[in-house]
């Protein structure tokens, strides 16, 4: 990751910024000098004309310093505001390109905090920087040379303080730096915990898990807190320190140069800017250490950003071979599939999967609870890819598609049904962002939705709270497939899309999937054999492996699994032999 590209766009402001400070820089060496000469010249003398002039002067690089301090703080901002901005565009982009496997390597509270809380402390440095990098070495270097030029033997003084001023940096920049990683680190854990309780609020309400809840908050927040004060401190004790070091220094050279004053050896004006020059000396020395403990905070920081922005992504069509093949017929075909999630497991989640698929059919999937199902139709749009063997669509492997083309062509309602703030209609176009009211509607209808949507009082342009959290259940369901209509995908896949409306409606879907989608493929996982039995093909999943595929009436013959769930869901008092009845059952 190279930060010059965030540089480049801005770097009149880069460059400008510090130019302006340098002009305030030149002004605060300059004044003090100035002062000296009225005091030294026209005071001593009696010189009001040359008072005057000076003074105006000093009116003058008053109102230059006041110019490049403006400057120096707007083309700052603008930098540091435009540097943020881009990468957080960035990291975002790059947060959206990866897949589950990446995204479960990090906590959505941990991401979050990187997009926000990181990306500012790195606006916050770079701002500070343009600000200070070349005005505190640059008053620094200033009021060095002219307090030596004015008095070398009182700027001894400097000798002594300066290196013990550094070695002070030294030891708290490094003992800040570990603990402001800490800290971020806690800000990911009450981010992900705070997101947890608010996402899941009705949950936490209907179990009366507030206090429980709160507890856990309470034990986030007291973390953060405690690795807050932990890091502040470094910069609590550094600042009365520093300024410790200063009050013995002005002291030093108060006691040192008032002895000088006396004795004739110093004018008292050279006196008085060789005071103003030690404190801009020291002053700057400051400056450089908040520098610096804000670079250990930023250091901090940027290395989060960058795991983001550096982290491998594991799907990808680089070497896609049929870029711009599109999903055409929807014929699947798996070819001795395995996978797992965790590849240093020896357990599979999928093994050896072998199943084709033709265009147009309707294949239902059924199992136990954590078989494999969504996992085997999750291979199908690449969210993961296999460990070992193929997938394929319309004969081409799914790796040899880009991923836009071949998503584009797989329409999909997940098991966790999600809606996003904003109107019905605004939801039902992630479908098709161009579509009309009245394909939305049909959309709608045939999702069996248009009737409850009609309900509300301003119809499709109702409003949805983050997440569809003010429809229930079931209507949620019903919009994400009308969502997924409006797509016209060739490939439809539903897990266990329908499992919160009645059985009437989810007759009433399955109808209209076979009169509006009769050329798409549509695969559908479901745990009641009802929403299956009148598939052209039902697979049957058991631990990672298909062990039956056929019609209902050939499985209800001969595949123990399938007799089993059928009676314990359809026909409990039927005998498992009695495929004749069932057969029949199946027409109904």
């Amino acid at each position: 990751m190279k930060w010059s590209k965030y540089v480049k766009p801005y770097w009149k402001y880069f460059i400008l910024g510090p130019l302006c400070m340098i002009v305030e820089v030149i002004g605060e060496i300059v004044m003090p000098k100035l002062y000296s000469q009225i005091l030294n010249v026209g005071v001593e003398t009696h010189n009001v004309g040359y008072i005057v002039v000076t003074c105006l002067l000093m009116i003058l690089t008053a109102v230059l310093m006041m110019g490049g301090g403006v400057g120096g703080a707007y083309f700052g901002a603008k930098a540091a505001v435009n540097f943020a901005s881009d990468l957080r565009r960035d990291v975002y982009g790059k947060v959206q390109a990866f897949s589950f496997a990446n995204i479960d390597k990090y906590s959505t509270g941990s991401l979050v905090t990187r997009l926000t809380n990181d990306i500012t402390q790195l606006q916050n440095f770079v701002n500070m920087m343009l600000r200070m990098f070349l005005r505190a070495p640059g008053m620094l270097i200033g009021a060095l040379i002219m307090a030596i030029a004015m008095n070398p033997q009182l700027a001894r003084v400097l000798a002594v303080t300066i290196p013990v001023i550094l070695i002070v940096e030294f030891v708290v920049i490094r003992t800040g730096f570990p603990r402001f990683t800490v800290m971020q680190e806690k800000i990911d854990r009450l981010n992900s915990r705070i997101q947890e309780s608010l996402t899941n609020i009705r949950v936490v309400k209907s179990f009366v898990r507030e206090d429980r809840e709160d507890q856990k908050f309470r034990e986030a927040n007291g973390e953060l807190k405690d690795a807050a004060l932990r890091a502040l401190n470094v910069v609590i004790f550094m600042l009365p320190l520093m300024m410790l070091l200063m009050n013995f220094t002005s002291l030093a050279v108060v006691w040192f140069g008032g002895k000088q004053v006396i004795a004739g050896d110093m004018p008292v004006g050279d006196f008085s800017a060789f005071l103003t020059y030690i404190t801009q000396i020291l002053m700057s020395l400051m400056m450089l250490s908040m520098l610096f403990m804000n670079s250990s905070r930023a250091l901090a920081s940027s290395r989060r950003v960058k795991e983001v922005m550096q982290e491998k992504i594991d799907l990808s069509d680089e070497n896609a071979a049929h870029k711009d093949a599109r999903v055409q017929r929807g014929e699947i075909e798996f070819r001795h599939v395995s996978f797992r999630y965790y590849k240093n497991s020896e357990h599979r989640v999928l093994s050896d999967i072998n199943l084709k698929i033709g265009a147009g059919q309707t294949v239902g999937i059924i199992g136990s609870t954590g078989c494999g199902k969504t996992t085997l139709v999750s291979m199908i749009p690449r969210l993961y890819d296999v460990d070992e063997g193929q997938v394929l669509v319309d004969g081409i492997d799914v790796k040899d598609y880009s991923l836009y083309h071949l998503r584009e062509g797989v329409g999909m309602v997940l098991q966790k049904n999600v809606l996003f703030s904003g109107t019905i209609a605004d939801n039902l176009r992630w479908g098709d962002e161009n579509a009309t009211e009245a394909q939305m509607t049909e959309a709608a209808r045939s999702a069996q939705a248009d009737g409850f949507i009609r309900s509300f009082a301003n119809g499709y342009e109702t409003e949805l709270e983050q997440g569809g959290t003010n429809v229930s259940g079931g209507q949620k369901q019903r919009l994400c497939i009308a969502r997924a209509l409006l797509k016209h995908p060739r490939i439809l896949i539903l897990d266990d899309s329908t499992s919160a409306v009645d059985t009437a409606t989810e007759a009433s879907i399955r109808q209209a999937f076979r009169n509006e989608l009769k050329d798409s493929t549509k695969l559908i996982i479901a745990q009641r054999i009802t929403s299956v039995q009148e598939a052209d093909m039902i697979v049957v999943m058991d631990d990672g492996t298909i062990t039956g595929v056929g019609t209902h009436a050939d499985l209800l013959a001969t595949n123990k699994a399938y007799q089993e769930i059928y009676h314990s869901q359809v026909k409990e008092d039927a005998p498992a032999h009695d495929s004749a009845d069932a057969g029949k059952g199946a027409n109904h």
